[in-house]
């Protein structure tokens, strides 16, 4: 591997791994941090790679590039597959691991931010990993969302995926883009104290609230299935609603999100259809700001970045959570629903029909806004990200004599 340059002689360079098999919520993260750690520092310069099929569809702020890893696919038993390539999974991953490597390689980051897996996917980080210790001058930290899994689920995943040893072995620091009193995802793995004297909360990653396009024609409570990809309960809970009850409103404004079964898509849209001016709908946002900033309020899944613009946005909204393969939007929504920040819909306690979304969507108007929930600093993040990167390549510098 190259000998990295020092940062005196150019920009800062942070590269940030989001392995993306499934989804949308890692590269949006990502794409995130890279635009704010950027917008910080005007000579900084960020390199995404991922393995989302989407990528494409997104804009990227100046100084933000990404590389598109070649993408699999997780199938219904657990294994996973490669999308396109005719390649086996361990072909992919190979072929993967050396397109990390490469990258690394010539794009010398003075900072390696990766996204949950501390390994990467099946472990293709680990050689990446091991040449940028051996040469010693990129730092790395493993980012984490507020809620990984329960820890009955996330600490035989981490003993079998080597995870533990490895944030041990690798990583200088570890971000928790969350608040510890919502929820601490950390709280299960044996870390050693030195792990978490190195563990550095947040806070969520405030949205661009900033200027945002003009949105669709008001009023309209925006339904987002985020990815798509296991979003067909919601969308059908709430067609169920709409259907039900003629006197429904406001206006439903559904987003599918690009990995929405074809066949699956096609039957909402003919009961889409059927609710004429009551019920729009639209397969994939990559501007969703916009759409959140006008609505009335928000009915989605309650991953984290939703989650995110649910906050940043203060939006009255009410979450219905998947539990399966994992509980982390439940976890998720149940914390949040206790401290008055959203609403969530049980599927224990409410009950997934139709009565149930159709009592949330009319109680949105009369929920209280997160603004007005006892929780400070909530989003945080971003800053809080901007000052960790301007200080450990502070230290950076000044080690190497830059």
């Amino acid at each position: 591997m190259t000998a990295p340059a020092t940062v005196s002689r150019r920009g800062p360079r942070v590269m940030l791994y989001s392995h993306d098999t499934f989804g949308l919520g890692h590269l949006r993260r990502s794409r995130a941090l890279a635009q704010a750690i950027t917008a910080a520092d005007d000579k900084a310069s960020a390199l995404i790679l991922t393995g989302s099929p989407v990528a494409g569809r997104f804009a990227f702020s100046e100084r933000v590039d990404h590389i598109r890893l070649p993408g699999v696919t997780k199938r219904s038993d657990g294994s996973y597959e490669s999308q396109a390539l005719g390649m086996d999974i361990d072909e992919t991953t190979g072929l993967r691991a050396a397109l990390i490597r490469a990258a690394a390689d010539k794009f010398r980051p003075d900072i390696l931010v990766v996204d949950k897996e501390p390994t990467g996917f099946r472990g293709e980080l680990i050689d990446t990993l091991d040449d940028l210790r051996a040469h010693g001058q990129t730092q790395t930290v493993l980012g984490l969302r507020d809620v990984l899994d329960e820890p009955a689920v996330l600490v035989p995943e981490w003993d079998r995926k080597g995870a533990l040893e490895a944030t041990e072995t690798y990583y200088d620091e570890i971000w928790v883009y969350g608040v510890r009193s919502i929820y601490d995802p950390t709280a299960a793995l044996d870390l050693s104290p030195r792990m978490r004297d190195r563990t550095w909360w947040t806070g969520y990653l405030r949205r661009d609230v900033g200027p945002v396009g003009t949105p669709p024609a008001q009023p309209y409570v925006l339904v987002t299935a985020g990815g798509g990809g296991d979003g067909e309960m919601l969308v059908d809970l709430v067609l169920s609603a709409y259907e039900a009850d003629p006197g429904l409103g406001p206006r439903a404004l559904i987003v599918y999100g690009p990995f929405l079964d074809g066949a699956m898509r096609a039957g909402f849209g003919e009961r889409v259809e059927a609710l004429g001016e009551r019920v729009q709908a639209l397969g994939f946002e990559s501007q969703i700001e916009t759409l959140i900033a006008g609505a009335e309020g928000i009915v989605c899944m309650g991953g984290y970045n939703t989650f995110c613009e649910v906050l940043s946005f203060d939006k009255r909204a009410v979450i219905v959570p998947r539990t399966v393969p994992r509980m982390e939007q439940y976890i998720r929504a149940s914390r949040a629903e206790t401290l008055g920040l959203v609403r969530m819909v049980d599927e224990k306690r409410d009950g997934l029909t139709a009565q149930a979304m159709i009592d949330a969507i009319r109680g949105l108007p009369a929920q209280p806004r997160p603004s007005q929930a006892p929780a400070d600093r909530l989003l945080d993040g971003l800053d809080r990200v901007t000052e960790r990167v301007a200080d450990m390549l502070g230290r950076r510098s000044g080690r190497i004599g830059g």
